[in-house]
């Protein structure tokens, strides 16, 4: 069985404290770890250290990133772990530089991750309705999807060579929420993702 790191980028506020995320966060770990995979859980809000998230990285073999979409991003607590453990990671350890050689300076760019041996998941909030993506009509994302919209954080997996597992999202949780639904969709994401990574050829 594989290793996985589940990491919870909430950031709790009065009208959101994150409950939903620490939610989705304990059942993947529970769930994964019924499974047999051996798991660790990363809540960024509550503190860490940039290089023992490094390692944290080089141990797993799958990172889960579990976040609600704030301003369409992650929640800025979220995005300084990134700025800091990503760039504690450029010694080598989870990117060996940008990919550009001295001999071809113009090429290559964001082609020097060092994790090409991992895979990611996303899995994201949001209050936006599902009838919101993909739909051409609507105005707003204009018939894109949730992966367009979420590109930054597939680029950024993509900078470190880590490779994609199919993305899960909850929708339009504050207003309409149907949270025993989302759960039931998350477990059956969970078994048919982490069933599959189980037969890729190591």
């Amino acid at each position: 069985m594989s290793k996985i790191l589940i990491v919870n980028g909430t950031q709790p506020y009065d009208f959101a404290p994150g409950q939903l995320n620490a939610s989705l966060t304990e059942r993947a770990r529970d769930m994964l770890t019924a499974m047999g995979h051996e798991v660790r859980v990363a809540t960024v809000a509550e503190g860490y250290d940039a290089n023992a998230e490094v390692e944290a990285h080089l141990w797993a073999d799958t990172v889960i990133m579990q976040f609600p979409v704030n301003w369409m991003g992650v929640p800025w607590v979220f995005k300084k772990y990134m700025d800091e453990v990503y760039t504690a990671g450029m010694d080598g350890r989870l990117s060996t530089g940008d990919g550009r050689t001295a001999e071809a300076p113009k090429a290559n760019y964001g082609m020097g991750g060092a994790l090409s041996d991992k895979t990611y998941m996303l899995s994201v909030t949001f209050n936006a309705p599902k009838e919101a993506f993909n739909n051409e009509s609507e105005p707003f994302f204009a018939g894109g999807s949730v992966d367009d919209l979420l590109t930054p954080m597939h680029l950024n997996a993509k900078f470190l060579a880590m490779q994609p597992l199919p993305t899960f999202a909850a929708f339009d949780v504050m207003k309409n929420p149907e949270i025993d639904a989302d759960f039931a969709r998350f477990d059956k994401h969970l078994k048919t993702t982490f069933a599959e990574v189980e037969h890729v050829p190591a």
